[in-house]
């Protein structure tokens, strides 16, 4: 059977989604998975991001990865999204990419894939299960099936979000529970994705 295809698209404003995003791709990857690492186009006015160095400097060095387009979804069997929450929501900017999608949404082609979000937020209980909630609508709206992470592997005792991996920005960089949880997230989707592209295929 051909492998999985899975997109992993992503905002990051200063570094620790991308981070999550590049520990995602590892383990779609390793679990067979045909990977495209995506972001979304950045909408903050200059002044926003010049006013903040670290943001500055995250856009320079992401400068070649390359952005998200609409082949990317209907290329995808399973996507993972990842966001900042931005006051319990995903950011205005992944939004803005999703809210794009309306015609691959009326043509069915987002349907029956399936798909994951991850998060992080500035601080601890700063609306991280409510952002990958309200991600899960858009996957119900688009007849999508939902996989998350649950408590299917030691480290999610560890990381404790069984809705998708999350990390606190403000204690510094993910830490390897973090990463690992996004390895293991990705890995879950590809292991789904596959068991449903081989029962199509039977």
């Amino acid at each position: 059977m051909e492998p999985v295809n899975v997109a992993i698209i992503y905002y990051s404003a200063t570094g620790t989604v991308h981070a999550l995003a590049q520990a995602a791709a590892e383990g779609a990857e390793k679990a067979g998975a045909h990977v495209r690492l995506r972001k979304v186009p950045e909408l903050a006015p200059p002044e926003a991001i010049s006013a903040r160095p670290a943001w500055a400097q995250h856009l320079q060095d992401t400068s070649d990865v390359v952005e998200a387009d609409l082949d990317d979804l209907a290329w995808a069997d399973a996507v993972l999204f990842g966001t900042p929450t931005r006051f319990g929501n995903p950011a205005s900017q992944l939004r803005a990419f999703i809210d794009t999608t309306g015609g691959l949404w009326y043509q069915g082609t987002l349907a029956d894939k399936v798909y994951s979000a991850f998060t992080a937020s500035n601080t601890a209980h700063g609306g991280q299960e409510s952002t990958l909630l309200a991600l899960g609508n858009t996957f119900y709206h688009w007849g999508g099936i939902i996989v998350p992470p649950g408590y299917t592997d030691p480290v999610q005792f560890q990381s404790g979000n069984p809705y998708g991996t999350s990390h606190v920005a403000g204690d510094g960089p993910p830490s390897e529970v973090a990463l690992q949880a996004a390895r293991h997230q990705a890995r879950r989707v590809v292991d789904t994705a596959a068991s449903l592209k081989a029962g199509r295929a039977a």
